[in-house]
């Protein structure tokens, strides 16, 4: 089908990285001009055109949105440094700045998605966590996306924050590696886990719901497979035929809890990897 252009939405990516990039191409074949956002931005692809901006900087993101409104807008941040000023900055200040340009400049766009992280949850006794759990991080990049989310929700725009769990996929294999290295964990502590791929079919899914129905202020995506570390990286060396591939010093993950999506997979999102396995061996079959 042939989408006339004055029928395409404008969809504005934030930060428009791995995940933007997977987003903009399952939305490729939709109604849906696609503008990615960064610092130093590659050649435009046949279905994203780049803009250089630097969102954490209030004039450049206000000059973008006073020069072209956008129907949806998806924020998708990469901290320049792993720090709490590097976090304050990417997510924080990146809220406010769009926030306030959308103001300044009286726009409305019909959905906000907000990438955020299943790090803002400080449960660590392996229970159950869902969207109605306590928030209460113990790490300066949970109070951070926290802080960033509430940005979003406190501004009167139709919006969702997506709390995403460990993401792996292409370029992001490091139990993989940790394993082939001979420095995976033997933690018992649960791990969960979302294939990027995933990342972006969750917020196209939820971009495309909105047409039909309110999203929840909140989703936890991750797949169905909340499995204790240690379990993770026996499987995935069974696969590669290693046999010693654990290190008695190995850090740990932080945390340790059961994430739940089932508020996602009630909105009909059916997930491409469903558990770590799928994923997992994925990866392995590309570098076979």
């Amino acid at each position: 089908m042939t989408i006339n252009a004055s029928s395409q939405e404008k969809l504005l990516i934030i930060g428009c990285g791995d995940i933007g990039q997977r987003l903009a191409l399952q939305l490729a074949s939709h109604h849906y001009r696609i503008t990615g956002l960064r610092r130093h931005p590659p050649e435009d692809l046949p279905y994203l055109q780049y803009r250089v901006c630097d969102a954490t900087q209030t004039g450049q993101l206000d000059a973008l949105l006073g020069s072209e409104a956008f129907d949806v807008i998806v924020i998708s941040m990469t901290p320049a440094e792993r720090s709490d000023a590097g976090y304050e900055q990417a997510y924080v200040q990146t809220c406010r700045n769009l926030v306030a340009g959308l103001k300044r400049h009286q726009q409305q766009p019909r959905l906000v998605l907000f990438v955020s992280s299943t790090a803002v949850y400080g449960q660590n006794d392996g229970s159950w966590v869902d969207e109605s759990s306590p928030t209460q991080p113990e790490s300066f990049s949970g109070n951070r996306l926290l802080e960033a989310e509430q940005v979003i929700q406190a501004n009167g725009f139709a919006h969702s924050c997506i709390r995403f769990s460990g993401i792996y996929g292409p370029g992001r294999n490091r139990l993989i590696e940790q394993v082939k290295q001979q420095r995976a964990s033997a933690s018992p502590h649960y791990t969960n886990r979302i294939h990027a791929d995933d990342c972006a079919g969750v917020l196209a899914h939820l971009i495309e719901l909105q047409h039909k129905q309110d999203l929840a202020p909140v989703y936890l995506a991750t797949d169905s497979s909340p499995t204790p570390m240690v379990e993770v990286v026996n499987w995935i060396a069974e696969q590669l035929g290693i046999r010693d591939f654990l290190a008695s010093d190995a850090v740990n993950e932080r945390g340790n809890k059961r994430i739940s999506n089932q508020r996602l997979l009630a909105t009909g999102y059916s997930f491409r990897y469903p558990d770590f396995r799928a994923g997992y061996a994925s990866l392995i079959n590309l570098q076979a």
